[in-house]
């Protein structure tokens, strides 16, 4: 990235003619191209994740709570890859989707247990208290299981581990970072949505009774 950039400065600097025009091959190639579908690749990912969940829980509305774990995640890859001094590379962006498959499963595994305690009858305060409760220990036992596989690739220091190793600090820092934030917003955001589908239902109600 950093000899794509001064290329191109070094260029601008010449003052090549404008009818003359030059690519990059090979390896920079496919680093232009990565670096120009990254947003394209995170959008179609969070889609997909959205439609899946959409029919698993038969929800429009839920899923939006499990990918609210999203951002939290994506914000902690960044910041420890700049606190390691490390560039958004295209193993790095590949940390950061492997995160959002991680990551979310926090959420899953509470929302999960609070729709089924609901179905039997539990208000969704109660619910979702008692799925945090109860998924707490699951939760810290996943996310330290990826944590401490991550690790070795931000430890290493054999040959090739500069190429490895922003995908270990993306996973890691994501995971550090939405672990702390995600166990309190994911209940907030659930209890959020749930008052807002209260009302819509509430006014679903009451239009065919004022229409009557």
């Amino acid at each position: 990235g950093a000899a794509v950039a001064a290329i191109g400065a070094t260029e601008a600097a010449v003052g090549v003619p404008p009818g003359i025009e030059g690519e990059f091959g090979g390896e920079a190639a496919e680093f232009q191209r990565a670096l120009t579908g990254q947003v394209w690749l995170i959008l179609a990912a969070v889609v997909v994740i959205y439609i899946v969940l959409g029919m698993l829980y038969e929800s429009i509305i839920h899923p939006i709570t499990i990918l609210s774990t999203l951002p939290s995640a994506g914000i902690g890859a960044l910041l420890a890859l700049e606190l390691f001094g490390l560039d958004l590379s295209v193993v790095g962006l590949i940390g950061i989707i492997l995160l959002m498959g991680i990551v979310k499963k926090n959420a899953i595994m509470m929302i999960d247990f609070a729709l089924e305690a609901q179905r039997d009858g539990m208000a969704p305060r109660a619910a979702i208290e008692k799925a945090a409760v109860l998924r707490f220990r699951p939760i810290m036992m996943t996310t330290m299981a990826a944590l401490l596989g991550a690790l070795p690739l931000v430890l290493e220091q054999g040959t090739g581990s500069e190429l490895r190793r922003p995908l270990g600090v993306s996973v890691v820092g994501g995971l550090l970072l939405s672990q702390v934030i995600t166990l309190y917003t994911t209940p907030v955001i659930y209890l959020a949505l749930e008052a807002v589908r209260a009302r819509v239902l509430a006014w679903r109600g009451a239009a065919p009774a004022a229409a009557e």
